[in-house]
């Protein structure tokens, strides 16, 4: 028998030692709403696996811990965490974040959502919640479209890339979401493929534990629109390409960074810098004016 008989014998095996609950993301992920909705190797669940690594590297208490979604493939991770979670409205993961935040100053937010419902359709609460620095971590899958509508040209998508709303190909300038985010204020700004598992789940960590807006963009497959439709192959091929033809430059200008449809790309850590705060300019600007009639607001 061949060694690819054997493995696909091997697959089709019931594995008698495994129990749901003693999966090592059993902590992390909801396993009795599993399997989940992705399409087979799209990036999403790749990020959800090193966002459960990152909190338990940073030892976060899980009851601290908030994630918000919006609408979209990736808007579904608020579904499949073990922790408490809010599944909002298209755009509004953030200003919804930001009232938990503003609301209860010791939880942990995490915004976790994907490029149309983050820089699309909530494009005005991330320049205004990064311009506040807000103390919440946003982590923006990127998949260069709207994947779970139909696979409609998204603000991100490279120029020329074919989708649904650009049959011969799109001449819209996308946005750079490392430089977008840089530019309105974030104290922190990584970038990686779903191929840097090591690498994201390091900034994640980094994330977490820095006061302020931090922004990680992951660039994802979508293997069952966008790659298929630029004929770039399947998801793995697609991290072959990742491999190939991405280059690691941290601290690289982020006026540097644009992502075109087939040249190579940059990645890495471009902007970690300190910042007041939201809740810390307020409270020092209420304890200027007013003295010790302030009192620091602490939720």
């Amino acid at each position: 028998m061949s060694v690819l008989s054997e493995l696909q014998k091997a697959s089709l095996s019931p594995t008698p030692d495994f129990h749901p609950e003693n999966h090592p993301m059993d902590d992390f992920l909801r396993m009795d709403r599993m399997p989940h909705i992705w399409c087979s190797t799209c990036g999403i669940g790749v990020s959800v696996n090193c966002f459960a690594k990152a909190l338990e590297k940073c030892q976060i208490p899980l009851d601290q811990v908030v994630v918000v979604s919006g609408i979209g493939c990736t808007g579904r991770v608020a579904g499949y965490v073990k922790v408490d979670s809010f599944h909002t409205t298209h755009g509004r993961a953030i200003p919804f974040a930001t009232g938990m935040k503003l609301a209860n100053p010791k939880l942990k937010v995490i915004v976790f959502s994907g490029d149309g419902d983050i820089i699309a359709i909530g494009g005005n609460h991330f320049i205004n919640a990064a311009r506040r620095n807000i103390d919440i971590t946003v982590i923006c899958v990127n998949n260069f479209n709207y994947a779970m509508t139909g696979g409609q040209l998204a603000s991100t998508t490279p120029e020329g890339s074919v989708l649904s709303t650009s049959p011969f190909g799109s001449y819209e300038f996308p946005f750079n979401l490392p430089f977008l985010a840089e530019s309105v204020g974030a104290v922190y700004v990584a970038r990686w493929t779903s191929l840097h598992v090591y690498n994201q789940t390091v900034s994640m960590v980094e994330a977490l534990k820095k006061p302020g807006f931090s922004f990680i963009e992951v660039i994802a497959p979508c293997p069952t629109i966008f790659e298929r439709q630029q004929k770039m192959g399947d998801g793995l091929d697609r991290l072959r390409w990742y491999c190939e033809n991405s280059d690691i430059r941290n601290g690289a200008s982020t006026k540097d960074v644009d992502i075109r449809l087939r040249d190579r790309m940059v990645v890495g850590k471009f902007v970690d810098v300190e910042r007041p705060t939201y809740l810390e300019a307020m409270n020092a600007h209420y304890r200027e004016r007013l003295g010790s009639k302030y009192k620091d607001y602490e939720g």
